[in-house]
């Protein structure tokens, strides 16, 4: 058996930035990732968005971390020569009874430190975006985009120079709480068997179901696990915008929006599916419900413009008919096993937060706040 200080579980875009914050701060660190290699998973299917911290509930993780982590993130990608353009976005009111809806986000903005939110009168938000039609708008100028692939090769940079190794095609078959540290059964052609004084479950989609295959863990404590998948459908010529176009947000996701990628491709969604299992196939009838949705903020999208892309799915860890579930960072001081820390729910703003969330992880690592040591 082999022994090492930490193990991250997942090499996503929070798992990377997990274990850069941990491996800088002297720990010894091994990334397992069951893929072939880093962030092919939920860190490659979204919208690459960063997000302002507008939405979420006061005090929330979701909010306190993306607000903190969008600064971060920002540095950070001008530090380390990430590509990433803070063009904004505009959230569009397409009747005058949601103009009332922009009202309450902006104050839910407010209430999250997010101090930059502007209204915008029918007129003003056309002089910005011609093509848009709508009531109201209310501009976000901190929101942004980022080349998601490039901040994960930083982030594994970083990892690596302060001694982090990444194991790729390692999936974490079992664990069990021993004494002195947790136990993991490691599988792919060199499987293993490991270990380590702290163990960090950022495996993303399947956490809660990691969570329960590592005996000593409370089974209560786990939340239950759900899949809202989403699909997206690019456009075929010029994009119509230069910031973000979203709609007033929906149940599950913030609808059917427009975002750009580095490159000015526009694509629009993701809508909202609750699956049982993974798969990311993109029906092209999809499309229809799509072409319904834009035309409400861009009536002159032209039949057929629309062009199936990709599907990316939400970690969730409550039900479609549940209020969505705050991000859950849960150490020894929630579930009483030292050394242990689980990352659930962490859907978006994931990747806009990740940086807050690793210092977050290396922060009850320490026993920071009176939490128990990993």
């Amino acid at each position: 058996m082999e022994s090492v200080d930490c193990v991250v579980i997942g090499a996503g875009v929070v798992g990377l930035a997990v274990a850069r914050a941990l491996a800088q701060r002297g720990r010894e660190v091994v990334i397992l990732e069951a893929e072939a290699t880093f962030g092919t998973i939920t860190s490659a299917r979204n919208s690459e968005v960063i997000h302002a911290g507008i939405y979420y509930p006061a005090g929330s993780l979701k909010a306190r971390l993306c607000v903190a982590g969008k600064a971060m993130l920002y540095d950070y990608c001008a530090s380390h020569h990430v590509a990433h353009q803070r063009c904004g976005k505009l959230i569009v009111a397409t009747s005058a009874e949601q103009v009332a809806t922009l009202e309450g986000i902006r104050a839910k903005a407010a209430a999250n430190g997010v101090d930059d939110m502007r209204m915008l009168s029918r007129e003003e938000a056309m002089a910005l975006e011609p093509n848009l039609r709508c009531e109201a708008a209310l501009l976000s100028p901190s929101t942004g985009i980022i080349d998601s692939h490039g901040l994960m090769l930083a982030l594994l940079g970083d990892a690596e120079q302060a001694g982090a190794m990444l194991a790729v095609q390692s999936p974490v078959l079992s664990g069990r709480v021993e004494q002195d540290g947790i136990v993991l059964e490691v599988g792919g052609d060199t499987a293993t068997t490991l270990h380590a004084r702290t163990v960090v479950n950022a495996a993303g989609l399947t956490a809660p179901e990691l969570a329960r295959r590592i005996v000593g863990m409370p089974a209560a404590l786990i939340p239950p696990q759900y899949y809202a998948k989403g699909c997206y459908f690019t456009l075929a010529g010029r994009a119509p915008f230069s910031r973000l176009i979203y709609p007033v947000p929906e149940a599950a996701g913030l609808g059917v929006h427009l975002t750009l990628d580095l490159g000015g491709q526009a694509r629009f969604g993701p809508n909202v599916r609750w699956i049982d299992e993974i798969e990311y196939g993109v029906d092209p009838a999809d499309a229809d419900s799509f072409y319904d949705e834009v035309r409400r903020y861009w009536p002159a999208l032209s039949d057929g413009a629309l062009q199936p892309g990709y599907a990316g799915i939400r970690p969730k860890i409550s039900g479609p008919d549940e209020p969505a579930a705050d991000f859950r960072i849960d150490g020894p001081a929630v579930h009483g096993v030292p050394g242990l820390v689980h990352l659930f729910g962490i859907e978006s703003p994931g990747l806009t937060a990740s940086l807050a969330i690793g210092e977050e992880v290396a922060r009850v690592c320490q026993g920071i706040g009176g939490l128990l040591y990993c």
